[in-house]
C-alpha cells in the first residue's frame, strides 16, 4: 500500500472528551441549593411556628420521593439521555423553591399558619423538590461509571461527585449563615436563582447523547442482588447515623450555645462549614492520594465517623461540637466514594442506571425514619438521637471489616 493509499483512508473523528466537569458542576449548583436552605431550616420552622417534629416530617417525605424516583431517573438518564433528564429535573427544582420561599414568605407575615403552612411546606420541599434533587446523584453516577473503565478512575470520579457536595456544603453553609444575618427570606429567595443557574449550564452547555450511546431498556438493579446489597447495607447504615443527627444540628447549636434564631443561622453555617471541610478535605485529598480501593475507604471512613459520634454525646463545649462535626465529615466523605463506586465495578454498563438509582433510593431511605425519629427524640432527650447515631455507627464500621464481600478480589463483569 503506497503513501497515497494510507493518506486516502478516512480517519474515524475522535470520540468527543466526557463531560464529567460539567456534570459536576450542575452537581455543585443543586446541592447549594439545598445546602443554603439548612443553617436556616431549624430557625425558619420556629419563626413561622412549626415544631420540630413537622419539619422533621417535610424532610422525611422529601426522602420518600428519592426512594420513590431514583431509580426511573437513573434508568431514564441512560434510556432519554442525561441532558433531558437534569433538565427536567431543574426546572421543577426551580418551580417548587420559588413556590416554598413565597410560602415561608406567607407563614412570616401570618398570611399562613398551621396545618395549611404544614401541608404546603410538605408538598414544595418535600415531594416537589425532592423528587427534582433526586434525579441529579444518580444521572452523575451512571455518567461516571459510563466514562470510566478501571477501579482507580471510577473511585476518583465517584469522589468528585462527594467532593462537589461537600464544597457545596461549605458554600451553603456560608451563604446561608451569611445570608441569614439579613433575615431568613434573604436566602430563600437565593435558593431558585442558583437553580436557574444550573439548568442553565445544563440547558445550553451540557451535549446531548447520540441515539447510539443510549440504552433502550437500562436493566433494574434489585437491592437483593449478592454483588451489591452489602455496600447498600453499609451506605444505609452511614446515612441512616447521619440522618438522625443533620437536621437537628441547628437545635443542637442553639440550645447548647444559648443562641438566638438570627444567631443560631450563623452558627448552624459555621457548623455545617465545618463538616463540609471535612467531606472536601477528604474528598480531594485522602481518597485521590491514598489509592485506597473501596473496602478500605469504608472501612477508614468509617472509624473516623464512629469517633465523631461519640464526641458529639457529650457537651463540652463550642469547641468538642465544632470538632465532632467536623470528624463525621472527614469519616463520611472517606467513606462515600467507597459505597458509592465499589458496585459500579461489579455490575455491567446497562445495569449502571438502574444501580445509581438503587444508590439514591437507599441514600434517600435513610432520611425517611432518621429526620423525623431524630427530631422526635430530641424533643424528648436532646442526646438520644446522637446515641443511636453511633451506635448504627460502629455496626457500620464492624460489618465493612467482617463480611466476605469487602475481602474479595473486584472481578470486571462482561460488558452488555
Amino acid at each position: 500500500m503506497t503513501g497515497a493509499d494510507t493518506a486516502s483512508i478516512p480517519t474515524a473523528p475522535a470520540a468527543p472528551r466526557p463531560q464529567v466537569p460539567l456534570l459536576l458542576a450542575a452537581v455543585f449548583l443543586a446541592y447549594l441549593a439545598q445546602m443554603t436552605l439548612n443553617p436556616i431550616i431549624a430557625p425558619l420552622s420556629r419563626e413561622v411556628g412549626l415544631a420540630e417534629w413537622q419539619i422533621g416530617a417535610t424532610i422525611s417525605v422529601a426522602a420518600v420521593m428519592i426512594v420513590l424516583t431514583s431509580q426511573f431517573w437513573g434508568r431514564r438518564s441512560q434510556s432519554w439521555g442525561r441532558k433531558p433528564v437534569l433538565v427536567l429535573a431543574l426546572a421543577l427544582a426551580v418551580a417548587t423553591m420559588v413556590l416554598f420561599a413565597l410560602t415561608a414568605w406567607a407563614g412570616m407575615t401570618g398570611l399562613l399558619s398551621g396545618t395549611v403552612l404544614f401541608l404546603l411546606f410538605v408538598l414544595f420541599r418535600g415531594i416537589g423538590f425532592g423528587s427534582a434533587l433526586a434525579a441529579v446523584p444518580p444521572t452523575a453516577q451512571a455518567y461516571i461509571a459510563d466514562v470510566t473503565e478501571d477501579e482507580k478512575a471510577r473511585v476518583k470520579g465517584m469522589a468528585g461527585v462527594g467532593a462537589v457536595q461537600g464544597i457545596a456544603m461549605i458554600a451553603g453553609s456560608v451563604v446561608g449563615g451569611v445570608l441569614s444575618a439579613f433575615g431568613l427570606l434573604t436566602p430563600l429567595a437565593v435558593v431558585p436563582l442558583l437553580l436557574v443557574v444550573a439548568l442553565l449550564v445544563v440547558a445550553f452547555r451540557l451535549r446531548r447523547e447520540t441515539r447510539t450511546e443510549l440504552i433502550a431498556e437500562p436493566v433494574r438493579v434489585r437491592p437483593s442482588d449478592p454483588r451489591v446489597w452489602p455496600f447498600l447495607v453499609a451506605g444505609f447504615g452511614m446515612f441512616t447515623a447521619l440522618g438522625f443527627i443533620q437536621v437537628i444540628t441547628g437545635f443542637i447549636v442553639q440550645d447548647r450555645l444559648g443562641l438566638a434564631s438570627a444567631q443560631t443561622g450563623v452558627v448552624t453555617g459555621a457548623a455545617l462549614l465545618a463538616a463540609g471541610i471535612g467531606m472536601v478535605v477528604a474528598q480531594t485529598v485522602i481518597v485521590p492520594r491514598s489509592g485506597w480501593m473501596p473496602p478500605t475507604l469504608l472501612r477508614v471512613g468509617g472509624g473516623t465517623a464512629l469517633l465523631g459520634f461519640m464526641l458529639l454525646t457529650v457537651d463540652l463545649g463550642a469547641w468538642s461540637l465544632f470538632t465532632a462535626i467536623f470528624l463525621i465529615g472527614l469519616g463520611l466523605g472517606t467513606a462515600m466514594p467507597g459505597y458509592t463506586a465499589g458496585p459500579t465495578l461489579l455490575v455491567r454498563r446497562d445495569e449502571q442506571g438502574g444501580l445509581a438509582g438503587l444508590i439514591g433510593a437507599t441514600t434517600g431511605l435513610t432520611f425517611v425514619v432518621a429526620p423525623l425519629l431524630g427530631t422526635a427524640l430530641y424533643g424528648v432527650e436532646p442526646v438520644l438521637p446522637i446515641a443511636i447515631g453511633a451506635v448504627i455507627m460502629a455496626f457500620v464500621t464492624v460489618f465493612v471489616w467482617v463480611h466476605p464481600r469487602f475481602r474479595e478480589p473486584v472481578e470486571r463483569p462482561v460488558s452488555s
